[in-house]
């Protein structure tokens, strides 16, 4: 469950970030006065199927109160504040500014709009959230917990049998769980192996020379000087264009074997690089994040332990001896008898 809580996070974030990076051009792109007008993609949703909360109305007031709470939505659900409910308005977010603009996107919001549906059907707020701090404290006071914290207070806990109802609830909610993230995995691995077959086919791919263009679409082109240093090495380009097709065909096949580790080093390189040259940030963090997913749990426990090994390490020396502190088994006064 930790990967699923990486996911909600990583994508909150990432679109709480989107939001406020167009922030200045909001109504130039989704607002009344866009030039893709509400009525035309009222058209289009007649065609598509799509809707969106943003066409409900062509006030400005509206506009605002619906970016705002946008925001609000994306940075509660980073937070894991009741987020069964909150799971469900951040997918409705976006699919709501995805089917707005649906003409001025780069690919990565179709991921993401994909990966927040699957989200809504899986316990991503039992880890790293406010309501697994709530289930804590809860547990901690003899209480029922919340339905989406870490670990569930029960009759058996305290000497009962556990109810029935309950035991199948939890039931229900793995096997749901699992299950979402088993299409959250096989939806990747479609991706990445779609991608990479596509490429063989291509010649420029072949012959190594597809890096080549790219580095030259003016469109794509963010640092016109960075992409001519790169560009100036030939053979390293090639090298890196062969590289790029044999991770993503292997890549479906990777995940059964510790080769996925090596592989997923080589992705974050590989979305790292395209946001810098290519200028695609929102893609390359939405495959980054979703990458996540194959990672074990032992590894987000692994990465809790180190954090706070590294706050012990940071915090002042000068604190105060267990001995002298209040309540501790060494500072309580001993009987005279």
């Amino acid at each position: 469950m930790y990967a699923a809580s990486a996911l909600r996070i990583g994508y909150g974030l990432l679109y709480f970030a989107f939001l406020v990076r167009e922030f200045p051009h909001r109504n130039t792109i989704w607002g009344p006065d866009s030039p893709w007008t509400p009525e035309l993609a009222k058209e289009l949703f007649g065609q598509t199927g799509w809707a969106s909360v943003l066409t409900l109305s062509d006030s400005h007031a509206y506009f605002e109160l619906c970016y705002t709470s946008a925001l609000v939505i994306s940075a509660l659900y980073v937070l894991g504040w009741r987020t069964r409910a909150v799971s469900v308005l951040f997918a409705v977010v976006v699919a709501s500014f995805h089917a707005r603009a649906i003409l001025m996107t780069d690919g990565g919001d179709n991921l993401i709009l994909l990966i927040s549906v699957y989200l809504v059907f899986t316990a991503c707020g039992r880890r790293w959230s406010l309501d697994a701090r709530r289930a804590r404290l809860r547990s901690a006071g003899g209480g029922p917990a919340h339905r989406t914290g870490i670990r569930r207070w029960s009759g058996a806990e305290a000497g009962r049998p556990r109810h029935p109802l309950a035991a199948a609830r939890e039931t229900v909610t793995v096997v749901v769980h699992n299950c979402a993230m088993l299409v959250i995995a096989g939806q990747l691995c479609v991706l990445y192996g779609s991608a990479g077959l596509y490429k063989v086919q291509g010649g420029t791919w072949g012959n190594g020379t597809a890096l080549h263009y790219v580095l030259n679409l003016d469109l794509f082109r963010p640092w016109p000087a960075l992409s001519q240093l790169a560009d100036s090495h030939p053979l390293l380009i090639a090298l890196i264009g062969y590289l790029t097709v044999l991770v993503q065909v292997a890549f479906p096949f990777a995940l059964f074997s510790r080769l996925k580790y090596p592989v997923l080093v080589l992705l974050l390189g590989m979305h790292s690089g395209i946001a810098v040259l290519m200028g695609l940030p929102l893609f390359s963090g939405a495959m980054i994040v979703a990458d996540a997913a194959f990672l074990p749990d032992r590894f987000y426990r692994s990465l809790g332990s180190l954090a706070r090994r590294l706050l012990r390490t940071l915090r002042p020396s000068g604190g105060t001896p267990d001995a002298a502190v209040p309540g501790h088994d060494s500072a309580r006064p001993t009987s005279p008898t």
